[in-house]
């Protein structure tokens, strides 16, 4: 029988939780996933990397899925919902999964086996196969239309936690959301909508957004990340703080500009304010001198917190 878990257990939304679910256009929810496709199927020893297709009935989204080989045979086991970067990468979407990107130390695939942690990636609009409309126009569309980009992409992600849950070898109890940059972004906003995750780790990417404003360092950021009428409703650190209380780990370089230090404090303190209660979930990686990529430190502080808070 799938091990459900008790963080499976949705909780009822909170007043903030309502209103950024508005902002972001009632997206969230409303996107059902269904396999339509198994396109290629590697063995990794005791590991079956799978090349997937989802239908939502109106787009086709192309996964990576890293599961134990025995299937429902074997005991349930952890999984992070993985979620890629975007760095005007266009070309990578899912693969990063498997195939890694220039700002990481390598892809997190064989890091993962090694842990004993499955995966899935899910392919975001305009990158990899959903090129096609590209973001521009793909989110000015959305936005004028009610429905922001950033908003379907948390609704496909959590379609993928609906479906992750649906599966036998998944410990549906230890479910983590992780990622660098976009990814990093959407793992704290999934961790502060979704109260299925277990625990989120986000890279390179968190700051409060009104200073980074303030800075004229928000240009940096794709137009995929616009939620109109957020300032007034809430800062970064009361978004990702929805989280608490369970566990967070952010990772950031000072030297990256998309976490400069004023907006990096900024957030961090709202945050910290949030895990009041349960400061030792909230954990911490700054790196002085280091830019938007991450280090060997970093990775090894990603890993020992997958090990301790979805392992053990």
């Amino acid at each position: 029988m799938r091990n459900t878990g008790a963080q499976a257990t949705l909780r009822p939304m909170t007043f903030l939780q309502d209103q950024l679910h508005a902002l972001l256009g009632h997206q969230v929810g409303k996107v059902h996933l269904r396999l339509s496709q198994t396109v290629a199927r590697t063995a990794l020893g005791s590991w079956l990397l799978e090349d997937l297709r989802f239908d939502t009935g109106a787009e086709v989204i192309a996964a990576q899925l890293l599961r134990p080989a025995g299937g429902a045979a074997t005991r349930p086991c952890p999984v992070v919902l993985y979620c890629h970067a975007h760095g005007n990468r266009y070309d990578t979407g899912c693969v990063e999964l498997s195939q890694g990107r220039p700002a990481l130390q390598g892809p997190y695939l064989p890091d993962l086996m090694q842990l004993g942690v499955g995966a899935l990636c899910l392919e975001m609009p305009c990158f990899g196969a959903r090129q096609q409309p590209p973001e521009g126009p793909r989110a000015k569309a959305g936005l004028w239309a009610g429905k922001p980009l950033f908003g379907q992409m948390l609704a496909e992600l959590s379609a993928g936690l609906n479906w992750l849950e649906t599966q036998d070898w998944v410990n549906a109890g230890r479910i983590g959301a992780m990622g660098i940059s976009m990814g990093g972004t959407h793992a704290w906003w999934l961790g502060a909508l979704d109260p299925r995750l277990h625990a989120v780790a986000s890279l390179c990417c968190f700051a409060d957004l009104e200073t980074l404003a303030q800075t004229g360092a928000h240009d940096g950021h794709g137009i995929y990340m616009t939620v109109p009428g957020l300032f007034p409703v809430a800062r970064s650190g009361q978004i990702a703080g929805l989280t608490a209380p369970r566990a967070h780990l952010v990772c950031a370089g000072l030297d990256d500009w998309s976490t400069p230090d004023p907006a990096l404090r900024k957030g961090l303190e709202d945050l910290r304010t949030a895990y009041t209660r349960a400061p030792d979930m909230l954990e911490t990686h700054i790196v002085p001198g280091l830019g938007h990529a991450e280090s060997v430190g970093m990775r090894a502080a990603v890993l020992d917190f997958l090990r301790r808070r979805l392992c053990d």
